[in-house]
């Protein structure tokens, strides 16, 4: 099997590194090889290219046959092109100063585009976190009007539950009150009940002239003092017995 121009992976799970070495066709991919010419990391954005032109150039003149990714990368690098090129001053179609000039030129080229897709990267970002931060605003305004909805709802529910429990009482008190007015009418006299109870709080105040019959029981006490005259009586009696002595005299 002729030769091969391919990648050896290396590095860590997750984060690949890769050599591009020269290795027999029939060795594993990540077994022995005959030459490391550069390196690749994809993980970078763009991917990081580390290539010894010349002597990728030289395998591909000598037959090495590159691998889809390994032919991909020397695409880009202008080992292709530059191979093409050489391949037609062999057929007396170009000069070898007319290579270097078209190399060159595109060379420039590729600078420019290289400089071009870093700005639009750059770019790019920035644009990338505007419409980030625009979403971002988006969907928060639009969790805010949710929320606004849902307290909106609640709010009704509520005044709407708060607003028959507050009827309710209302619509009953005037048929209530109608004959409650009427009661108060028949009420008016057990509510001065109590003022005819005003008497009966004040007899204590009655009670006072029974502590006071001590002094009208004195008389009594003074009754001996009244039977003087009864005593006395006798000697009134005694003009009456005079009397018809008197009479007699006449």
């Amino acid at each position: 099997m002729p030769t091969r121009i391919r990648l050896q992976r290396k590095g860590k799970k997750g984060n690949p590194f890769y050599h591009v070495v020269i290795a027999d066709g029939r060795a594993p991919r990540d077994g022995k090889f005959i030459e490391r010419i550069g390196t690749y990391n994809p993980m970078t954005d763009p991917a990081t290219i580390d290539l010894n032109f010349d002597r990728a150039l030289y395998w591909l003149q000598v037959g090495a046959q590159p691998s889809e990714t390994v032919r991909s990368i020397f695409s880009r690098e202008g080992v292709l092109l530059k191979d093409h090129l050489l391949k037609g001053v062999k057929k007396g179609a170009l000069t070898e100063d007319l290579v270097e000039e078209k190399f060159k030129a595109w060379l420039k080229e590729k600078a420019e585009k290289l400089e071009q897709t870093a700005k639009d990267a750059v770019l790019s970002v920035s644009d990338l976190k505007k419409k980030r931060l625009e979403e971002e605003k988006k969907i928060n305004e639009a969790r805010a009007e949710e929320l606004a909805k849902k307290l909106a709802k609640d709010n009704l529910k509520a005044e709407e539950k708060a607003a028959p429990e507050a009827e309710e009482p209302k619509a009953e008190e005037p048929k209530a009150e109608e004959p409650k007015a009427e009661e108060p009418k028949a009420e008016e006299p057990k509510a001065e009940e109590p003022k005819a109870e005003e008497p009966k709080a004040e007899e204590p105040k009655a009670e006072e002239p029974k502590a006071e019959e001590p002094k009208a029981e004195e008389p009594k006490a003074e009754e001996p003092k009244a039977e003087e005259p009864k005593a006395e009586e006798p000697k009134a009696e005694a003009p009456d017995a005079d009397a018809p002595a008197e009479e007699k005299k006449e």
